[in-house]
């Protein structure tokens, strides 16, 4: 057994390896936290209403048309081509930056972007397809953590050489489609899948816990109600019969995993807070570009991006060493926190000092991470892997389409398209909602909590002589 344990182990290495140098270097990205100076400043040379609100409406859009069919293509096609795909979208994408000039090739740009955004899934899904169960755990951390340093690497390398060695946006550029096409690299040589979580399940496979996850009094699946994903057949994807069928089960496991109110409420914050944060962090560059222009003053994004991704991580590793009942309390603490980051916007738009702007937007981050950490892990330890991948997928879609909604009606230019700082007033408030949303939930599950142990008491006390 310890024979066969150190052989599972051995042969994880080499994807595990191949995947990491593949995510360092896709999130290695020196130009990202200067990509609206970039884009507005003399190489581009667009205004400020065309790249807020006419280019990077185009990621948002994208990126909603593409999920599901990515979603359900991934899982279809065994990760692999999806993963090289990801890679040539991430080439393009830089090249076109680089190269390419007017408002309708930063638009496609941006469509490419949406696509390589899409397709990230396979990056976090591939290694469960390679790798036993009993490793799932440890290389999630790794190609996790991989995509966090990269990022936070990115952004320092950008600023330093920014700041220090003084070069021009346009050298960052060239930088990333290097890192980029290393990653690119990288996928060829990864072994190709057998199995996959929903269309080519290995025979008698029996569904595993997700990655970290640990019994709860709130499981949605017990040894009664726990129903198989698919049939498990192996050969269940290879037809369309099959097709439909594993489209059928997933529908059917959607219904039934959101029956847990715990669930559904950590899934209600993820959706509605993913579409906020993702609005924050794809303009908050143009509105530090309206407190402190890149044209007249030295930016200091990149280090506000390392900063705050590397607290956001911090925040992610330390919040399961609080001593907090997130089961019971959850609610109540998701109002407390979400009123904090409602508070974060409007002061990094109110104020209109780029310090304060830059101070608020990183504690708004590791507030995120913090909760989006603790919601992964309470979605994460009352399900199988299979049925949390599909959580994940909806939880994701549900966020985009909001995201979009949003987009559309404030952004883009078809709709209001109304100036950043404004947008950011919106922002404020929709936090604020949020945060009056779980306020309410949480009275009602104290208030629900209490009267039921009142009637079980009143019920167990003895009657009178």
């Amino acid at each position: 057994l310890e024979v066969e344990t150190n052989w599972s182990t051995m042969s994880a290495v080499y994807p595990t390896v191949l995947l990491c140098v593949h995510g360092f270097f896709s999130s290695l990205r020196p130009s990202e936290p200067f990509l609206t100076a970039y884009l507005m400043g003399p190489d581009k040379n667009l205004t400020k209403t065309q790249v807020v609100n006419e280019i990077y409406p185009i990621w948002t859009y994208s990126y909603l048309a593409l999920l599901l069919p990515v979603f359900l293509a991934t899982d279809y096609l065994c990760y692999k081509p999806v993963l090289v795909l990801q890679a040539c979208s991430l080439v393009l994408t830089y090249a076109m930056l680089w190269k390419a000039h007017g408002m309708l090739a930063m638009q496609l740009l941006e469509f490419f972007f949406g696509l390589a955004t899409a397709t990230e899934i396979a990056y976090y899904s591939y290694i469960y397809s390679v790798v036993e169960p009993e490793l799932y755990q440890r290389v999630t951390g790794y190609c996790r953590s991989v995509t966090l340093f990269g990022s936070a690497a990115g952004s320092l390398l950008g600023q330093l050489l920014l700041s220090l060695a003084k070069v021009e946006l346009v050298h960052l550029v060239i930088i990333t489609l290097a890192s980029a096409t290393v990653a690119f690299v990288a996928p060829w040589f990864l072994p190709m899948p057998k199995r996959s979580l929903f269309f080519h399940m290995s025979p008698g496979v029996v569904e595993e816990p997700a990655a970290g996850s640990s019994p709860s009094p709130d499981k949605v699946e017990d040894s009664e109600s726990r129903a198989p994903m698919i049939s498990r057949s192996s050969e269940a994807g290879g037809s369309s019969s099959g097709f439909v069928q594993v489209l059928w089960m997933l529908f059917h496991d959607f219904l039934q995993c959101y029956r847990c109110r715990t669930l559904l409420a950590w899934s209600v914050w993820w959706a509605l807070a993913t579409c906020g944060y993702f609005q924050i962090i794809n303009y908050a560059q143009a509105l530090w570009e309206i407190f402190h222009s890149s044209q007249h003053h030295e930016i200091y994004n990149g280090y506000v991006e390392t900063l705050s991704t590397l607290l956001g991580a911090l925040a992610a590793l330390l919040v399961g060493c609080l001593p907090v009942d997130w089961t019971h309390w959850g609610e109540l603490l998701l109002w407390v926190l979400s009123l904090l980051m409602a508070a974060c916007v409007f002061i990094m738009t109110m104020l209109k000092n780029i310090w304060v702007s830059y101070s608020s937007y990183i504690i708004f981050r590791t507030i995120y991470m913090l909760l989006i950490t603790v919601a992964t892990y309470q979605i994460a330890a009352s399900l199988s892997m299979q049925r949390y991948a599909l959580v994940f997928g909806v939880n994701t879609f549900g966020a985009l389409l909001l995201w979009t909604l949003i987009t559309v009606v404030v952004v883009d230019s078809a709709g209001l398209g109304l100036d950043v700082v404004t947008q950011f007033f919106i922002y404020g408030g929709y936090f604020t909602v949020i945060s009056v949303v779980f306020l309410l939930a949480g009275l009602y599950r104290v208030f629900s909590s209490r009267r039921t142990m009142q009637e079980v008491n009143g019920e167990s006390s003895p009657p009178p002589n």
